[in-house]
């Protein structure tokens, strides 16, 4: 973070010290909530959690260097303590934000949010120094945690931003104010929380309402593909760029196929020129995240040759996100198991099919949370896609949901072992130990809440003989 004394930061957080020898000591290293990351200078932020009370590691965090605690109450040792840490750590966030030379670059969406925010981030660093949001940390805690990890050298911040609710991505862009904001479709994720796609629409609108004018510098990229996005054009007054396959989209891709290895190729436009790009991702469904990230990186002044190439050479910096894995005995896992809705699933279903041509593919999945009264259906929907596509095996994990997947196989015509119902992810893994062959290609994915990337990373445990370790 950039430095900032105890007593100024007591001042913007409305807070008050306690044990504080000398408030003009300065905040020099990172702002951390985990104890084991505390570096000399750090502000350690104390949250009360259902099993952790950050509380409980004060003396312990200053011994190990850290300015002072920001928390709810007296600890013993240097603190800030205010009522709401959640907010006092969000007008801190502000405050920084406020004082850095940085253009805030903000994206929401249904679905591919980190997929994308990693693809923004790897394209910008090209350009000058870029923060940006680690793994999916975009909530309220997460996002302002990110924004004060910047330094006074960076000069692009990239936040990913979420929504469960309408006013979320109201709040987040008080606390971090983008002049580009991105949204990047309107799905089914969390529809059960939200009761509609209208509702969903209303909610991720909020990131292009809080733009600056089009003359003060804001610009809204927002899916042509997508009717609820291209929509959001009416509630913004910022500049928009529209981003897509449609031929109205200001930055488009043409010539759009996969590889023999299921990675996206095309020709990407944008206004000021074209050029060739060939993922090292894996799936179709990259080719709008990277639509959406080179309209981004051309806003911001560079060429469809840079994108292009920077583009091509990306790669996944999250975790459990389609990340390919070849076993020394030829099987490969796709494990993208961090998360999973409708339309994620069944774009990893068509990457799966895409990489395993010519040879046999399993779909290990599991239940899509948050579905609301919709959950039957869109289970019903993707054992039914996994049965169109010629999946040669779906195994469906788990309680409920898992057997509306295998039901939803079985009306779509698979009536003999190309579909099973397992119970749990090591019934999962029991059955692919005995029956996995060299060159087949395994995917896993369900919500997170499922856990199934237990099931990826027990396959790739092997032992000497290259057999399959179960955790």
């Amino acid at each position: 973070m950039i430095a900032l004394s105890l007593a100024e930061i007591a001042r913007v957080v409305g807070g008050q010290t306690y044990d504080i020898p000398d408030p003009s000591v300065q905040v020099t290293g990172p702002v951390v909530r985990d104890s084991r990351e505390v570096e000399p200078g750090s502000l350690f932020v104390a949250f009360v959690g259902e099993r952790v009370d950050g509380h409980d590691f004060a003396a312990q965090v200053v011994e190990a260097g850290a300015a002072a605690v920001l928390g709810s109450r007296p600890v013993g040792v240097p603190a800030i303590v205010v009522d709401d840490v959640p907010r006092a750590l969000g007008a801190l966030a502000r405050h920084v934000v406020q004082r850095l030379g940085a253009t805030l670059v903000a994206l929401t969406g249904s679905a591919g949010k980190t997929s994308t925010k990693d693809l923004i981030a790897q394209v910008l660093q090209r350009k000058a120094p870029t923060v940006f949001t680690p793994g999916s940390l975009n909530n309220e805690i997460g996002l302002p945690l990110t924004a004060l990890s910047a330094t006074e050298e960076t000069r692009f911040l990239v936040l990913e931003m979420g929504a469960r609710g309408i006013g979320h991505i109201r709040y987040l862009t008080e606390l971090t104010p983008p002049r580009i904001g991105l949204v990047l479709n309107v799905g089914s994720a969390h529809i059960g929380e939200f009761g509609g796609r209208e509702q969903i629409a209303q909610a991720k609108g909020e990131m292009v309402e809080s733009l600056p004018s089009a003359g003060d510098g804001g610009v809204a990229i927002l899916n042509a593909d997508d009717p609820y996005v291209r929509a959001m054009a009416s509630r913004t007054k910022a500049k928009v760029v529209l981003f897509g396959e449609a031929d109205e989209a200001d930055v488009r891709a043409e010539n759009v196929r996969l590889t023999d290895t299921g990675q996206p190729s095309f020709r990407l436009h944008t206004p000021s020129g074209a050029s060739d790009v060939t993922m090292r991702l894996y799936g179709e469904h990259h080719v709008s995240n990277a639509l959406a990230a080179a309209a981004v990186a051309h806003e911001l002044g560079m060429s469809a040759e840079e994108i292009a190439t920077a583009l091509s050479e990306a790669g996944s910096l999250s975790r459990w996100r389609m990340e390919v894995t070849e076993r020394p005995d030829g099987v490969t896992i796709v494990n993208d198991a961090y998360n999973a809705n409708p339309e994620s699933m069944k774009a990893a279903l068509r990457a799966l099919v895409a990489m395993g041509k010519g040879r046999r593919t399993w779909a290990v999945l599991g239940k899509m949370a948050e579905l609301g009264d919709e959950a039957l259906a869109e289970h019903d929907a993707v054992g039914r896609l996994a049965v169109r596509l010629n999946v040669s095996k779906l195994v469906a994990v788990g309680g409920r949901e898992a057997a509306w997947l295998q039901l939803g196989a079985y009306n779509e015509g698979s009536w003999g072992e190309e579909s099973v119902h397992v119970s749990d992810a090591q019934a999962a893994v029991d059955l692919l130990r005995s029956e996995l062959r060299p060159g087949d290609v395994v995917l896993v994915k369900a919500s997170r809440s499922v856990g199934l990337e237990a099931v990826a990373q027990a396959l790739l445990e092997t032992g000497a003989e290259g057999e399959v370790a179960a955790r």
